[in-house]
């Protein structure tokens, strides 16, 4: 009866109407994400109106950034134990499933310790490398260091809900995270609003949240009676395993951190502006997250779907899959840039109250909100062809795309945009980077994408479950 039970919890992406069956994964994906990024949206608000813009500069803007890499990192590395295990599920292989698993949450509990213990001792350099404003960087140091230690909870809670996914399985995490988000907004406001422990008190909030998805991820892999149970005899480096999870998962986490390099250089130099800007920009990247994390879940759920449908060699559902992953994007990202466009202003108010600050932030919102459609084809088609296993040469492309042109852009061209304000000139790099970098994938992917549909290739990196 159990094992009846969950498998009606699960979601075969290789049966079915391909669209219905993404949009089961994205929903869940989708509102777990947004759940997540009330971590930090709930703690910029509370901080800023409790304690003041100083303290809103140093939630929301280098700590932030620096803390948002780790994060990418994490979220990479898990796809890469989501398409291993998607393959073998697809392909029903329940012995490789099991041993993936132990080597992936393993993987999560060796590689979240370490980031954490180098994290802490870096955290003031790099703070300092990022000219954080003198009268924001005690409060930065202190937030960015209560919350790496709580990574090792946070990297288990996405390698474990990573492996749920894969096996079809996105309401389960979809449920912590709303569980530990209410939690989060409980402990904002008592230790915030109540007691006064200002930053510190923000960043305790969201290390306890962390602890318990931990604590119930972990408890769902280990009672579970299906083949992705997290057994004991398992619970070790499978070395091919293990490699074919790190070759996939490490130019995925690369990726991300790519993104969130150059993030921190832009930052460098909206430091720069002073705190008001810092403030405004910490504000919109809070509403910013929107489009991020939507976008990302469309991701993620065409990495699961594609997943299962090319370990079982349904090439055809595959292609299915991205043209309706790309019309789905197309259509949120124009919902979510015209509300921004039409309430941005409303929404910078949720966390300050100063006018300059919010006119600073609405202009932000009229800037980037048309910039979104540039970037779409670069998460669909990256997300596609790794979950056909071609990660590293995607992970490329985003390299020079975006993080070196990005910084190129930053360092040398925007102090040549004398038209316009200096502000304007450092975002640009982002509009910039994105339309060269998807022409780059429309260049790769249709040739790449019919070597893998015909059979003829299958990459280095790609995990082949026959």
């Amino acid at each position: 009866m159990l094992v009846q039970k969950k498998a009606k919890t699960l979601v075969d992406a290789t049966q079915g109407v391909i669209w219905k069956q993404l949009l089961r994964f994205f929903y869940p994906i989708a509102l777990g994400t947004l759940f997540q990024m009330l971590y930090n949206m709930v703690d910029a608000i509370i901080v800023g109106q409790f304690v003041g813009k100083e303290a809103l500069a140093a939630v929301g803007g280098s700590a932030f950034t620096l803390f948002q890499l780790l994060v990418g990192f994490f979220t990479g590395m898990a796809s890469g134990a989501t398409v291993v295990i998607a393959q073998f599920y697809g392909s029903r292989n329940r012995e490789n499933v099991s041993r993936a698993v132990g080597s992936t949450m393993l993987l999560a509990v060796v590689l979240g310790v370490f980031l954490s213990a180098i994290g802490l001792l870096l955290s003031r350099h790099a703070l300092l490398w990022m000219n954080t404003p003198a009268d924001t960087m005690e409060m930065s140091v202190l937030y960015l260091r209560f919350c790496l230690c709580g990574l090792p909870f946070l990297l288990f809670y996405n390698m474990g809900a990573g492996v749920l996914r894969a096996v079809g399985d996105s309401r389960r995490p979809l449920i912590y995270l709303i569980i530990t988000c209410l939690l989060n907004i409980l402990l904002d406001l008592l230790f915030v609003a109540l007691l006064g422990l200002g930053v510190s008190g923000a960043a305790l909030a969201t290390v306890g949240a962390q602890l318990i998805s931990a604590i119930l991820v972990l408890a769902a892999l280990m009672t579970d009676d299906d083949c992705y149970r997290l057994r004991r005899q398992h619970f070790r480096f499978h070395p091919i395993l293990t490699v074919s999870i790190l070759r996939i998962g490490l130019p995925a986490g690369l990726q991300s951190c790519m993104y969130s390099v150059s993030n921190i250089i832009i930052l460098t130099a909206i430091n720069g502006l002073g705190t008001d800007f810092v403030a405004a920009w910490s504000g919109t990247s809070k509403i910013d997250c929107i489009f991020w994390m939507l976008i990302t879940a469309f991701g993620q759920a065409l990495l699961t779907v594609i997943g299962q449908n090319y370990g079982a060699r349904k090439y055809d559902r595959v292609s299915g899959a991205i043209r309706a992953c790309l019309l789905m994007s197309l259509i949120m990202t124009t919902v979510v840039g015209g509300c921004m466009i039409l309430f941005g202003k409303y929404m910078m108010m949720l966390f300050v109250n100063d006018p300059n600050v919010i006119r600073i932030g609405a202009n932000i919102f009229y800037f980037f909100s048309p910039c979104y459609y540039t970037y779409i084809c670069i998460e669909i088609l990256a997300s596609s062809l790794r979950g056909m296993g071609d990660s590293l040469p995607p992970a490329l492309i985003i390299l020079i795309g975006i993080c070196v042109l990005r910084v190129l852009w930053v360092w040398f061209g925007a102090p040549l945009v004398t038209v316009w304000p200096a502000w304007i000139g450092v975002c640009m790099s982002y509009p910039i980077s994105w339309i060269v970098t998807s022409l780059c994938f429309f260049v790769y992917f249709p040739i790449k994408f019919r070597k893998l549909r015909e059979g003829r290739l299958l990459e280095r990196g790609t995990v082949d479950p026959l």
